[in-house]
């Protein structure tokens, strides 16, 4: 209405009055120098005019971080936190979300502020946003249920912390779970946590009941989504039998790499050639770290600028002629 004040102006006024005071945020992490977090992450506060930084801590040990003035700030308000520190992490904190807790793993820290009692400690909460970003781009591609004689299944490959975070995303999804890994004893702890079926081998093959086609055979099972969290360098590529049965499809299964570089996986490659969907891990970057900014801050991501800022760095440079 004439003579109100936009939001952006409500900030500013805000902050030139001290209400919002300046607060520290970063990713934790080893070996994250190639990190996009620190550029989508400041590009969020500078567009919501927040005062707040976000810094790359590369710290071999989670002992040395929670040691550091960074950690012990009064204006440290929580941080990302990455490989190889998610598990190590939980420890150090006070509570876990439930995604946290069910999930094993923790990639995002909380720091929840004692409100009027300054003789009180803050609280350090432990989520994690890693399986939004997986579930938000498969949710919107999805679109509805699987056919009424169809069971819809979620084919998981890998083994690590980032499958858990799969696992329960299709379980939000309400996909049956089919998990895959060269380590038999990792997809069985997956299918231990999170219910579904550890196959043995990627073949169809009727005489081997723990086969991935005797298995779909088996539930009646349509494959919805793969969701490989295997590094590139494992160069993986679906089977062809899969491959054929997928393009007589009426559904095609969407290809979910977590990989955010390099642009194409071999995995990527052959899916898009086939002509089946595709979600890449630079998705899954830009909407775990929308998570994180709304947790943080407690209003909505400018979800553009954190989208455009994660293209730009993961966005093969094109080739001069």
């Amino acid at each position: 209405a004439p003579g109100q004040m936009t939001a952006s102006e409500l900030m500013a006024t805000r902050l030139i009055m001290g209400f919002v005071p300046p607060t520290k945020y970063g990713i934790l992490g080893h070996k994250i120098s190639y990190s996009v977090s620190p550029a989508m992450q400041g590009a969020a506060f500078a567009a919501a005019r927040l005062p707040h930084s976000y810094s790359l801590i590369d710290m071999e040990s989670v002992d040395e971080f929670v040691d550091s003035d960074f950690w012990n700030d009064e204006a440290f308000g929580g941080c990302s936190v990455t490989i190889p520190h998610k598990q190590a992490i939980i420890p150090h904190l006070d509570e876990l979300t439930d995604a946290a807790q069910t999930i094993g793993a923790v990639n995002t820290v909380i720091v929840k502020k004692p409100e009027n009692d300054d003789n009180s400690e803050r609280t350090l909460i432990g989520d994690n946003t890693d399986w939004k970003g997986i579930f938000n781009p498969l949710n919107r591609k999805l679109g509805g249920s699987s056919s009424d004689d169809k069971v819809g299944v979620a084919l998981i490959l890998g083994g690590g912390g980032t499958a858990r975070a799969a696992a329960y995303a299709a379980t939000q999804l309400g996909l049956e779970k089919v998990y895959y890994n060269r380590t038999p004893a990792k997809a069985e702890d997956l299918a231990n946590t999170f219910g579904g079926t550890v196959a043995t081998s990627l073949e169809n093959e009727e005489e081997e009941a723990a086969s991935l086609g005797s298995i779909l055979k088996s539930m009646n099972g349509e494959t919805r989504v793969v969701i490989s969290t295997l590094p590139a360098a494992a160069e993986f590529e679906l089977p062809n039998w899969f491959v054929e049965e997928g393009k007589e499809s009426e559904r095609k299964p969407i290809i979910f790499d977590v990989n955010y570089k390099p642009f194409w996986t071999n995995l990527l490659r052959q899916s898009d050639e086939i002509g089946f969907p595709l979600v890449r891990g630079s998705e899954m970057l830009w909407e775990q770290g929308v998570g994180q900014f709304e947790l943080w801050t407690g209003r909505t991501a400018p979800y553009k600028v954190m989208k455009d800022v994660v293209l730009e760095n993961c966005l093969p440079v094109e080739e001069e002629d």
